[in-house]
């Protein structure tokens, strides 16, 4: 094992205490902490926030309020400082963050007020990052100013693989000052090809496989689909032994 696979941290995304347990067990570095995967993950209830941080590793939730944009009323804000409270209350150790205006740049304003509101907790720039383009370098040192952690990215594109030419400018940029973790599309089959040009130190996944229904009743009534996806131990503990290889 060399030196920088050991180091090498897996973020995993779930959505269900079922994804939660899969998780850990397969040995997941970090948790992030969602409801509605399906919609690129929204803010997980209360409960959930409250089971997870009983976890063994760092759990981060979510604050997306809603799917679609990142372009939040003033509503939409209030509701997130209010799960970001809830968020610290559940003793969690941190929260990924994103709010954008329409065209595409960060919405400084608003991502100061959910920053202050979250002094003390680890903070994550979700992939709002990723509609910045093309100035990505203004944004970066925007989310690093913030006091961001890290920046969860694909560099722009559908999938890191696809971004991968950004996410390198994006890795000489940050020089060191703010991690940046590749996510979307980081599956097995992807996962070598970024390792190869990307100096990845984390890095963030579903890990998931399609879901096995107990009940087909569900899927008729129209409340699961054919499409539905779960989090997968085995895939988490396949692509952690990539990372460490």
């Amino acid at each position: 094992m060399s030196g920088a696979g050991a180091s090498r941290l897996l973020e995993v995304c779930v959505d269900d205490p079922a994804g939660l347990e899969a998780a850990i067990r397969g040995g997941a570095d970090r948790i992030e902490l969602c409801s509605a995967l399906a919609l690129g993950g929204l803010t997980p209830s209360e409960g959930f926030m409250r089971l997870a941080a009983g976890a063994p590793v760092p759990v981060y939730a979510m604050i997306r309020p809603r799917g679609g944009d990142f372009v939040f009323s003033e509503s939409e804000a209030d509701s997130m400082l209010r799960d970001i409270e809830a968020a610290r209350e559940a003793g969690l150790a941190g929260v990924v963050l994103g709010a954008g205006q329409a065209d595409g740049r960060l919405d400084l304003a608003l991502l100061e007020r959910l920053a202050a509101a979250s002094a003390g907790l680890g903070r994550t720039l979700h992939r709002a990052f990723d509609l910045t383009a093309p100035d990505f370098e203004t944004a970066l040192e925007e989310a690093i100013d913030l006091g961001f952690e890290r920046v969860l990215t694909s560099g722009g594109a559908r999938s890191a693989p696809d971004g991968i030419s950004v996410l390198e400018r994006l890795f000489e940029r940050a020089g060191g000052r703010i991690a940046i973790m590749p996510g979307s599309g980081v599956t097995l089959a992807t996962l070598p090809g970024l390792l190869g040009r990307l100096p990845i130190q984390e890095v963030h996944a579903s890990c998931s496989a399609p879901a096995t229904l107990r009940s087909r009743a569900a899927e008729r009534l129209g409340f699961a689909g054919k499409g539905d996806r779960r989090t997968d131990e085995a895939t988490v503990r396949a692509l952690k032994a990539v990372l460490l290889a």
